[in-house]
């Protein structure tokens, strides 16, 4: 017998025969509540002692639940009383106070110098020039439509990710829809299908459709097209984005289980509440590239000649460039790329997926603005950054690696209120954003929260503007690679563009690429996605990939 369950047994047995004495002695309110109180104690170590599953309960009764009480606050504790203000994940308390105080509107100054270590290894920064200047007007919104798009579409250069209504509250969906409209920039709808709340305010619009098709779907998971064309005509709808995978969990599908499959998610999705409804992995429009790229057209075509592109987490460079050759061999060309990020965030992804798949945002869309310039197409495809932003320098930077715009979606619902409990699994979010509990979605005013979405957008712009001001440039289009400085592990800085060899105009199609581009040019093939034995590379090889 342990320690603990001496003691168990002995504060049953002392207690209750104390709290009996006294109920027959001095027989009272108090008496009778300390007699309630051994009573349960005593039942609830019995329990644990001889029935619970628990090792933890047997070893130690009843004393165990402290445990369990103080971890399920464990979060709380660390976020509030022991973390520092740069020390948390995935956004620390200075990145989260900061989205605070711009959707506010309040002051958003720091005192008394920076609590970061600006000496410490691979640190980003930026060098100022001494000849500051003012951003042109022209040069803060972006066309995105190529030549076989016949409604082009006029973008800030900051916008809302995607974030599917079921995966959010309505009122969550109908404020950042609302902030949009208000501040003019598009909310994506994540790849749950455009809802009512979605268009009820009349915010702009970019449609995602991921490998469940859903909103363009029959019942038996096949591509609807009229269902497709119905929907995609809507003037709110003003570009239309291919889901290939997403930085948190690429190259995972998911289950959407029947039991959480209500009425209006069925109808905004097209499908069946008998069955659980599965997302494959592999987009069954998409498997290969030439296939997407047929889609891609087709999609362009149902919607009326509206800009489409596709979203992707960059893993295989390989991969990449075979969609590369099958554009230059069809043809076809999407309007856009959306190069989302390994640190980006979703509402439940598995914890190895999470933490060890895909291409980090700036190096995926480093490697995708330099392979469009390889293959002579960078200035007919606009690129759009998905990943962890919170402040002007994180806009800053993705656009100097090679993005025309960025999309943001844990900062938009700071933005809207959440604390970074990290329940959006558990359905009991304690903000009433990510959650589709009726009472906890109330929560969310969607007046109030529409206005510190527009003021986020408008605050972090502004800032942005008056970093690249103040690094002497007047247009977010003369940014390059190089102007990002990175500290190396010899305290010196290193140019972020020096990260893979940057390519020249036409480079992979004229056959002058050496090293790692050569290498991975030669294993794409337009006819289908990578083969491992086509990309191993050789010591020699590996020397010349940085």
């Amino acid at each position: 017998m342990t320690i603990m369950q001496k003691v168990y047994w002995l504060v049953a047995v002392v207690g209750n025969a104390l709290a009996i004495w006294l109920v027959s002695q001095h027989p009272g309110v108090i008496a009778w509540i300390l007699l309630a109180l051994t009573a349960t104690y005593t039942l609830i170590g019995f329990y644990d002692l001889f029935f619970s599953r628990h090792s933890l309960n047997r070893l130690y009764p009843v004393v165990a639940y402290i445990r369990y009480g103080l971890e399920s606050f464990r979060v709380e504790i660390q976020q509030y009383f022991i973390a520092s203000d740069t020390e948390e994940k995935p956004f620390n308390r200075e990145e989260r106070s900061l989205v605070y105080q711009r959707s506010k509107g309040v002051r958003d100054t720091i005192a008394f110098g920076t609590q970061r270590d600006l000496l410490s290894e691979n640190y980003l920064s930026l060098w100022h020039s001494l000849s500051p200047c003012e951003v042109k007007e022209d040069s803060k919104r972006v066309s995105f439509g190529g030549d076989d798009c016949t409604q082009p579409y006029s973008a800030s250069r900051l916008n809302i990710s995607a974030m599917s209504f079921g995966s959010l509250s309505s009122n969550a969906i109908q404020a950042l829809n609302l902030g949009a409209k208000k501040g003019g920039f598009w909310h994506n709808t994540g790849e749950g299908g455009v809802s009512d709340h979605h268009l009820e305010h009349g915010g702009d619009l970019v449609w995602q459709i991921g490998s469940g098709l859903f909103g363009c779907r029959t019942h038996e998971g096949e591509f609807d097209a009229e269902a497709f064309a119905r929907q995609a005509k809507l003037p709110q709808v003003r570009m239309i984005e291919i889901k290939l995978s997403q930085g948190a969990k690429p190259g995972h599908g998911g289950v959407l289980p029947k039991a959480k499959i209500t009425d209006e998610i069925a109808r905004i999705r097209l499908i069946p509440q008998d069955r659980d409804c599965v997302s494959p992995a592999v987009h069954p429009k998409c498997a290969t590239p030439k296939a997407l790229l047929g889609f891609v057209k087709e999609l362009r075509q149902l919607s009326g000649g509206k800009p489409v592109g596709f979203k992707l987490c960059i893993g295989n460079p390989a991969e990449f460039l075979a969609i590369g050759k099958a554009m230059l061999e069809t043809g076809i060309l999407p309007d856009f790329i959306t190069v989302d990020g390994a640190e980006g965030g979703t509402g439940a992804a598995p914890v190895e997926f999470t933490n060890r798949m895909g291409m980090a945002c700036l190096e995926g869309v480093y490697f995708v603005n330099n392979a469009l310039i390889g293959l002579g197409l960078r200035d007919k495809i606009r690129v759009i950054a998905s990943g962890k932003t919170a402040s002007a320098f994180d806009l800053l930077s993705k656009l100097a690696l090679g993005a025309d715009t960025v999309n943001a979606a844990r900062t938009m619902m700071l933005a809207l209120g959440c604390i970074q409990s990290r329940h959006c699994n558990t359905n009991m979010c304690p903000t009433g954003i990510a959650t589709q509990d009726p009472v906890r979605g109330k929560a969310v005013d969607v007046e109030v929260k529409s206005e510190r979405v527009k003021n986020f957008h408008h605050n972090t712009l502004h800032a942005f503007y008056e970093l690249l001001g103040g690094m002497g440039l007047d247009s977010p289009n003369k940014l390059v690679p190089q102007m990002i400085k990175r500290r190396t592990p010899y305290g010196l800085l290193m140019s972020a563009g020096s990260m893979v060899k940057p390519l020249s105009h036409a480079e992979l199609v004229e056959e002058r690429a050496t090293g790692v581009w050569q290498h991975w040019w030669q294993s794409a093939s337009s006819e289908g996605f990578f083969v491992y034995d086509d990309l191993m590379l050789t010591p020699a090889e590996l020397s010349t990939a940085h």
